[in-house]
């Protein structure tokens, strides 16, 4: 019987990775339920065909210890001709009620934060995102040093 359920489960988790054609790179870096404010979480991307159009997201893995409404991140898209494209983005995390934001059936959730739609790579060669988070308490110039409760951080990008 333990055997049959084996497979079962195998199957399952089978259909579910098919079911996800739009997908052409998605990857966690973790960052151990606590993430240092000059840690910073890069991605280099796969070769993607210029014709085409992608939508990119930041994907945060988060649990109870997450101790705000809001994510504030700077996320930077290094060009192959080494351009830098810089963005300060931020992002809701919680309910009205304080309950988290995002998918998942116990008190880990992941959220799936848009970036960039409908994004072309039109230059050949490497590509680097690099994610880093600027959360600051309120009333506070210095940004906060351990953001707890970030267990991981993803980069994911879907074919559109």
């Amino acid at each position: 019987m333990k055997i049959k359920n084996n497979f079962l489960f195998l199957l399952f988790v089978l259909a579910l990775v098919s079911c996800d054609k739009k997908s052409v790179f998605d990857e966690y870096k973790s960052v151990n339920n606590s993430w240092h404010k000059d840690s910073i979480v890069s991605f280099k991307l796969p070769q993607l065909d210029k014709a085409k159009k992608y939508d990119l997201f930041v994907n945060i893995r988060n649990n109870n210890d997450y101790p705000y409404n809001n994510l504030f991140l700077i996320v930077s898209l290094e060009q192959p001709d080494k351009k830098v494209l810089v963005d300060t983005l931020e992002y809701q995390m919680a309910n009205p009620d304080g309950s988290l934001m995002g998918d998942g059936f116990s008190d880990v959730k992941l959220s799936k934060l848009v970036y960039k739609p409908n994004q072309t790579f039109d230059l050949k060669g490497d590509y680097t995102v690099k994610i880093q988070h600027a959360n600051r308490q309120k009333g506070k110039i210095i940004g906060v040093q351990d953001l707890k409760g970030v267990t991981d951080v993803g980069f994911r990008i879907e074919l559109k």
